[in-house]
């Protein structure tokens, strides 16, 4: 991955950083608020001999003194000090309780020592670090007094004595939510990172085409965004003609022409790896958008476990391709119209799926609507759970593999592929569902900008020309023929880009297998 991934990952995981960093936040002030403040107050003394009034013994009784003040500073909090303490000052704590409050500290080459008590109270800490002083060089001169001695020649001063402190070393706020925002930032960026890793689905159709090419798999076909806008209704172009959705499923139509150039497709069999990948919803768009094109087109329900295409589409369930199996009627009479095109349902479900779609009689059943129809859209199983998807594979001319984004595993991918081709019958292509679309971005976006005028939000009915009410024809920048499907006739195949062309494709060109 390079640095643009990586930047791809966190624009996608943004939701995640920033909650995560808001939590942060969030537990760094709470514990600012509910943490007990405490105050610290410091004491310093100055060690000095007595003993000596020449420099030799002066310089000698300096040494002394420097070599001893860092074994005194590990004195400080010993019981022989702060038992008196606590003691004297009445404390609700134990002798133990203090000594851990307490810290000495000596600067080398010195003779300063700082004895440092931190306290919930200002004043307390303040009274606490002067009497632990007091006691402490009490207790030094006590040790370092020779036996028979009326005086220790080691002496102990206050320099500085310890005031009650103004503002309290902890909590720091501002340090709280510092730390608190970057480990919530860090951890957030982590988790999006390993996500990422640990996600083996693809997002893009650029992804699944590189994907399937280190494969040795099928093309891509097209990838269908996920449109909110466009997303209630399940044929696509009624909703919105020239929608992103349905722009996605007219590239499918339009790329599987391309597939089997030399063997017309006629039965095209729509599945997937795994339940939930929309592939009903492709299924019904492929069938309506062929039909768009003014073929005559049949959507065979095959999904005889969790049928869903004709409750999706208002249709009676109850009467369809199961009925016809075992001889109760004829195909021709339990066809459903779903407007641009026949739906034959599932009807009944049967308690063996997989060897009626393996039987003579589906065969049969196939034959008969192929010698009335231009195409057959086959709406199946998804292969992994079951093998009935794989049990009509010498009927059907080719499978496309829906694969929904940011959901199905590579492994499934593969499985389904293998699962696939092991049936003999060849996969066409694959085709990408409910993918984002900032993630096909460079290929929608100029769809959606390419929309006619007369579709937009807006926008100003057509008028014809003056020069055209006259009945003389002028070139216009804003007129152009259109094709069978709204697309400009000088942007078709056929085109030569004259009026001797528009006549041409509008006298001879058949409709039923048009773009």
């Amino acid at each position: 991955m390079d640095l643009r991934d990586y930047l791809r990952v966190l624009s996608r995981g943004w939701r995640l950083i920033a909650a995560l960093t808001l939590l942060g936040a969030g537990l760094g002030v709470l514990a600012t608020y509910s943490a007990t403040p405490e105050y610290r107050a410091s004491t310093t003394l100055f060690v000095s001999i007595q003993a000596g009034t020449d420099t030799s013994q002066l310089n000698q009784g300096n040494d002394f003194t420097q070599a001893r003040v860092q074994s005194y500073a590990e004195m400080a909090a010993s019981p022989l000090v702060t038992r008196p303490v606590v003691k004297a000052l009445k404390l609700d704590m134990t002798p133990e309780q203090l000594a851990r409050r307490i810290t000495a500290t000596a600067k080398l080459d010195t003779v300063l020592l700082r004895i440092t008590v931190t306290d919930t109270a200002p004043r307390r800490a303040s009274l606490i670090s002067n009497a632990v002083a007091e006691r402490f060089a009490e207790m030094v001169s006590g040790l370092e007094r020779p036996t028979g001695a009326k005086v220790s020649p080691v002496k102990l001063s206050v320099t500085e004595p310890a005031s009650a402190p103004a503002a309290p070393i902890s909590p720091r706020p501002f340090l709280n939510l510092a730390l608190g925002l970057l480990s919530g930032l860090a951890l957030g960026v982590g988790c999006t990172v390993l996500r990422e890793s640990l996600d083996t689905s693809v997002r893009t159709s650029q992804n699944l085409a590189a994907f399937l090419a280190a494969a040795d798999g099928p093309p891509v076909l097209g990838g269908i965004v996920h449109d909110s806008r466009n997303s209630r209704q399940l044929v696509a172009a009624r909703d919105d003609m020239h929608g992103l959705r349905a722009e996605g499923f007219r590239q499918l139509r339009t790329n599987l022409r391309f597939v089997e150039v030399d063997r017309p497709l006629k039965v095209i069999a729509v599945t997937s790896a795994i339940p939930g990948e929309g592939k009903t919803s492709v299924a019904v768009n492929l069938a309506a958008t062929m039909a768009e094109s003014g073929a005559k087109v049949c959507l065979v329900e095959t999904d005889l476990r969790r049928p869903t295409a004709s409750r999706a589409l208002g249709l009676v369930p109850d009467a369809g391709l199961t009925t016809c199996l075992i001889g109760q009627a004829h195909v021709q009479q339990v066809l459903q119209s779903a407007g641009t095109f026949m739906v034959l349902t599932s009807g009944p479900v049967p308690p063996n799926p997989t060897e009626l779609l393996g039987s003579e009689q589906f065969r049969t059943m196939l034959s008969t609507l192929s010698e009335e129809f231009d195409h057959i859209v086959i709406d199946t199983s998804p292969v992994l759970p079951v093998a009935d998807t794989a049990a009509m594979a010498q009927v059907v001319d080719g499978y496309v593999l829906v694969v929904r984004a940011a959901r199905t595993g590579r492994t499934q991918v593969v499985a389904a592929l293998d699962a696939l081709r092991r049936s003999g019958t060849p996969v066409l292509g694959t085709v990408l569902n409910m993918a984002s679309v900032k993630g096909e971005r460079k290929v929608y976006g100029y769809a959606y900008a390419y929309r006619p005028l007369r579709s937009r939000p807006n926008s100003q009915p057509f008028t014809v020309p003056q020069s055209c009410r006259r009945g003389k024809w002028k070139r216009s920048a804003t007129m152009s023929p259109v094709g069978p499907i709204g697309e400009p006739i000088s942007d078709h195949p056929l085109a030569g880009g004259g009026a001797d062309s528009a006549r041409a494709i509008g006298g001879h060109h058949d409709h039923r297998h048009g773009g």
